[in-house]
């Protein structure tokens, strides 16, 4: 998806349709995968790591998409890498620069059921993120759907189906990063964090801009 053209004096909005992973490891290293079919880029993934340290680094397939992902978000280091995502069946396969990530995913829950059959239209509309904003509803209390990003833009999140992730195999730099594990601390990447319990989620993302 592109651009959306909006009424008259509103800010522009861009939108993202796709998938976000996030992992934990043993090691402490956390990895959050990107893997937009659409975009205003075309298709492209991206890999936002936090290693135990709390060092925060962006992988990104380009320069304009780095530039993009990294000033919405917050990072130590940005690298341009080659991000190729492999689908086969219930397990991801990623290569991006010096990380290769191999995780699996489970059958759907209850949320995920739910969640699953809400209509394309109405998941691209920032209301149905702020229903499902907070506790009280069908996500983990530690996942927000809207916020404040980078560079005073504004963020929403339309959450579409969600599966959990079953075994994890991870190296960055050569090193194993041990086995799967929870996303905990949180990440810090932006308003919020991907859920504890590593998770595949089918999102629409909507970033309103700062003329």
């Amino acid at each position: 998806m592109s651009r959306t053209r909006g009424i008259r004096g509103r800010r522009p909005r861009l939108r993202f349709d796709g998938w976000i992973a996030g992992v934990g490891t043993s090691s402490g290293t956390r990895v959050v995968l990107g893997h937009w079919q659409r975009s205003p880029f075309g298709p492209f993934s991206d890999v936002m790591i936090e290693r135990a340290d709390g060092e925060r680094l962006l992988l990104a397939p380009s320069h304009r998409t780095g530039d993009f992902v990294s000033g919405t978000y917050g990072f130590d280091k940005v690298r341009v890498v080659p991000v190729d995502v492999s689908v086969a069946d219930d397990i991801w396969t990623v290569a991006a620069g010096p990380l290769e990530l191999r995780f699996t995913v489970g059958r759907r829950g209850p949320a995920g059921v739910l969640l699953r059959a809400v209509p394309g239209v109405l998941a691209a509309r920032p209301a149905w993120a702020a229903l499902t904003n907070g506790p009280a509803h069908l996500l983990p209390t530690q996942v927000r759907t809207r916020g404040r990003t980078g560079a005073r833009r504004r963020e929403w999140y339309g959450v579409r189906d969600m599966r959990p992730v079953g075994v994890v195999s991870a190296v960055f730099e050569g090193l194993d990063l041990g086995v799967m594990a929870p996303v905990e601390p949180p990440v810090r990447f932006g308003f919020g964090s991907v859920p504890r319990k590593p998770v595949l989620t089918r999102v629409t993302t909507t970033v309103e801009l700062n003329r």
